[in-house]
């Protein structure tokens, strides 16, 4: 079998080794995948890797040889299932390769907005406590998580970790969840329909995927319906959220910050709104991408893929009750 990876590098950029996959037939690897390029790399291909590259319908249909692709993610939306599903594709996912590390970088952010560590730090660096009156200074007020409400936006793995270490910080957790009504609860979390959650939360975090019906869920609406010492946080998708209004309510104290893993476009165009906004914490991407993440989602891939040439597929993408988008 020829196995094409398309994007190899922001999975393995040299620290891991693809030798899981090389056993399961002629591997080739390419770093980077320009858009005019993936068909003619990936011709011949019984089995395509991607991670970012994107597999539009048009292109599948340029792939006569095509029987399998597989997502080095868990969000599938840089590739056309239907048309996938119509051609007799089949497409796989690694699902919750990435939960601790993506969990862990939702609270980091969470932790800078609150606690400024990274802020203060480049200040002390910079000479200031060394020219304080004081033993000490701030710059902005401190917050503490305790007896603070998190509100969580998709209730999958990530969510339910993230729930058990809110717990840990003496917050409150609701949620919402397409699989549990509001007015119902769960181990101590009550579930709540979006427009009551993000009225009720001190934090929203948002951990649902990327489809028709979550675009810009996060909207200039529900932005004024946040408390103004509230935080916006997102580890997700970044198209989940109207970065002009997040922009507009940073700029107008509407919410007290935001703290984001992903953009809608990236690497961020010239003159995203939210690149000069105030209280806003910005990582390029990477809550997924810990060393030991990245070994858990080379060795599911191949997994993966050893499960479809056995004839007995695994991780196959098909909608379900609550899945997670990271990676």
């Amino acid at each position: 079998m020829r196995i094409v990876i398309l994007d190899a590098h922001t999975t393995n950029p040299g620290d891991l080794d693809w030798a899981p996959l090389a056993a399961l037939g002629e591997l080739v690897v390419h770093d980077r995948t320009p858009a005019d390029q993936i068909l003619a790399r990936a011709a011949g291909a019984e089995a395509v890797l991607t991670n970012k590259t994107p597999l539009a319908a048009a292109t599948l249909a340029g792939l006569p040889g095509l029987r399998y692709v597989g997502v080095l993610a868990t969000g599938v939306n840089v590739v056309d299932l239907a048309a996938a599903g119509a051609t007799g594709i089949t497409v796989s996912n690694v699902p919750a390769y990435s939960t601790p590390g993506v969990a862990q970088a939702a609270f980091a952010l969470l932790l800078e907005l609150a606690n400024q560590t990274g802020r203060l730090s480049a200040s002390v660096h910079a000479g200031r406590w060394q020219a304080c009156e004081d033993f000490c200074y701030w710059d902005g007020e401190l917050v503490e998580l305790d007896g603070l409400t998190l509100g969580i936006v998709g209730y999958g793995e990530i969510g339910r970790r993230m729930a058990r270490i809110a717990a840990a910080f003496g917050m409150r957790v609701v949620a919402t969840s397409r699989s549990r009504g509001p007015g119902t609860a769960e181990g101590g979390v009550a579930f709540l329909d979006l427009e009551n959650l993000f009225r009720t939360a001190d934090v929203v975090t948002l951990h649902c995927p990327l489809s028709p019906e979550t675009t810009r869920l996060v909207n200039a609406a529900r932005l004024a319906a946040m408390k103004p010492t509230a935080y916006l946080i997102n580890t997700a998708r970044g198209g989940l959220v109207d970065e002009q209004a997040l922009a507009d309510a940073l700029a107008a104290g509407k919410i007290a910050g935001a703290g984001l893993d992903v953009l809608a476009s990236e690497p961020p165009r010239q003159g995203s709104p939210l690149l000069t906004a105030p209280n806003c914490v910005i990582t390029p991407h990477v809550a997924w991408a810990t060393r030991k993440a990245r070994a858990r989602l080379i060795a599911a891939a191949a997994e993966n893929l050893a499960a479809f040439q056995a004839g007995r597929p695994r991780n196959v993408v098909r909608p379900s009750p609550e899945p997670d988008s990271a990676g």
